[in-house]
């Protein structure tokens, strides 16, 4: 059920456009990021960072519009919805970016190499390095359908 009521917001002269009021959004999409559990705080930051920001390369549908405040400032564009953060073992964390893989579904990844490069392009030829069925993923992101993540991220945990 939509109510439309209109709202003022007199603070430093300003008005506020009516505002549509409804349910809660449910996405039909999934935006998960699986982190290896025995990552040190900084590292579980720094990993999440770098895997969420190459998921819009491929599925710019993610990204919703950019942000205004009141005094019409506009700032970047986030994400559309709910970033979910999971941890597990290595082996969980290796087994879920297997099935990412598998699925075809967006995924993004980080090994533990990466944590001795400082640039982009050390990154990608550390990875380029390692045969797939070698690499040690610390952690994966994933874009795709709810079940179709939900079955990648299978045996992780949420993070605390």
């Amino acid at each position: 059920m939509q109510r439309l009521y209109k709202t003022r917001w007199r603070a430093a002269g300003h008005d506020l456009p009516m505002t549509v009021e409804t349910s809660p959004v449910r996405f039909d999409t999934k935006i998960a990021v699986l982190l290896r559990e025995d990552l040190a705080t900084w590292q579980r930051l720094n990993v999440t960072a770098f895997l969420v920001s190459g998921l819009s390369t491929r599925s710019p549908e993610v990204i919703g519009e950019p942000y205004r405040d009141a005094d019409e400032t506009e700032y970047l564009s986030m994400f559309r919805q709910p970033v979910l953060i999971f941890e597990g073992s290595g082996e969980v964390v290796t087994r879920a970016h297997s099935r990412a893989v598998e699925r075809n579904t967006a995924v993004s990844v980080f090994t533990s190499e990466l944590f001795g490069t400082g640039n982009d392009r050390d990154n990608r030829a550390a990875v380029r390095a390692v045969p797939r069925e070698k690499l040690d993923p610390v952690g994966v992101g994933v874009y795709g359908s709810r079940n179709v993540v939900d079955k990648v991220v299978k045996g992780a945990r949420m993070h605390p």
